[in-house]
């Protein structure tokens, strides 16, 4: 359930970046070659049959439905996608190419150099007979497992292929530009207490106190003077 909950989490972003990505994929679409419509009609076909639009999904990630143009300023900006133990970045949401809600797992076209591809391939079971060959994929820093490639898989499945998939359970992210916390500002400088310090402020307090019983002094001899004079008189 919390696995869930993390995917949910990582496609509730960036709708702007929703638009790019679908203009950019029909400008594409425009010049691939026949083998690359056919893998494009077989994409769809597997999205439509674990009813998950490509639309929807992109919508998930980047952010809610349509929202007034006014409101395009409080946007978030670009998610950037990093390893969960060791928080190196493996990749961003530019590079964004689905999601898999049945296997929890998000898909990307790239990936920065932080993720190794193991050098070993190995038989994974990804449904009913879906077996295919895949190669794990690895986090610099720390060594740990975040993901696979899948090298071969069944027709129904050429939509995954060479893509890099990477588990939910095992990546965390961060969008940029949410950073909200600020540095409190900064107040008079204040001199640090020394033991040089503490001496010049004792001897000025000492000073002061003996100005202040040789002015009392002098006011009890001038009451005392006139106390005096009004005697004589």
């Amino acid at each position: 359930m919390a696995t869930r909950e993390k995917l949910n989490k990582l496609k509730q972003r960036q709708k702007h970046f929703r638009n790019t990505y679908e203009t950019s994929s029909l400008d594409s679409t425009a010049e691939e070659t026949e083998p690359q419509r056919h893998r494009l009609r077989a994409k769809n076909i597997t999205f439509d049959a674990s009813s998950i639009d490509s639309t929807s999904v992109g919508e998930k990630l980047f952010g809610r439905a349509e929202e007034p143009e006014d409101g395009e300023d409080g946007e978030d900006g670009p998610v950037v996608f990093i390893c969960g133990k060791c928080k190196l970045p493996v990749g961003d949401s530019l590079a964004w190419d689905g999601s898999e809600d049945s296997q929890n797992q998000i898909k990307l076209k790239r990936v920065t150099d932080n993720v190794l591809v193991g050098e070993e391939t190995r038989l994974h079971e990804a449904g009913k007979k879906s077996l295919c060959l895949i190669t794990d994929l690895f986090c610099q820093g720390c060594h740990s497992l975040l993901g696979m490639v899948y090298s071969s898989t069944p027709k129904k499945l050429d939509h995954k292929r060479f893509a890099f998939c990477f588990n939910v359970a095992d990546i965390d992210s961060y969008v940029l530009g949410s950073a909200g916390q600020m540095l409190a500002a900064e107040g008079p400088k204040e001199q640090p207490v020394t033991l040089e310090y503490r001496g010049i402020v004792e001897q000025q307090l000492t000073e002061m106190k003996m100005l202040v019983m040789s002015m009392a002094q002098r006011l009890e001899e001038m009451e005392a003077g006139l106390q005096d004079g009004c005697d004589k008189v």
